[in-house]
């Protein structure tokens, strides 16, 4: 296997487990705090009625998911796009490096409510899609 596809491999893992840990956290918040708002998970598992607002953080873990799932998918494709037209190669490592970084750091500041610091780590990210897009464009149609 080429050594970017490996890299991407790993990056896909990784951006998989920033997911899930996201998962994780709305689940042990709901069974922690038994407040569930689909009738039939609250009557699973608190046999009760079903909670009219989910916690606040459960609430802001799936502003995380939303965000996320605005740009891990589109980054991945760029990734693919940018292995695809052979550019360079520790560009791979740096920009999913940024990228990586600046998701984990965006979930940290998100659930932390701190700003501006939630707004940067999100431009981070941007950022590196930014130049990945760059590079893969130049590739196209410059080498």
């Amino acid at each position: 296997m080429e050594s970017s596809w490996q890299v991407f491999a790993i990056v896909s893992v990784l951006l998989f487990l920033k997911l899930l840990s996201t998962s994780i956290v709305q689940g042990l918040v709901r069974i922690k705090t038994k407040t569930f708002r689909w009738k039939e998970d609250a009557e699973f598992f608190t046999n009760s009625f079903p909670a009219t607002d989910d916690h606040t953080i459960v609430a802001t873990a799936n502003g995380v998911f939303r965000n996320d799932l605005e740009n891990i998918p589109i980054f991945l494709f760029l990734l693919i796009g940018y292995i695809h037209t052979y550019s360079w190669h520790e560009g791979i490592i740096i920009y999913s490096g940024i990228f990586i970084a600046s998701r984990i750091l965006h979930a940290i500041f998100y659930f932390l409510h701190k700003q501006p610091w939630r707004n940067i780590a999100y431009n981070l990210g941007i950022l590196s899609m930014l130049l990945l897009s760059g590079h893969i464009i130049h590739s196209v149609f410059f080498a």
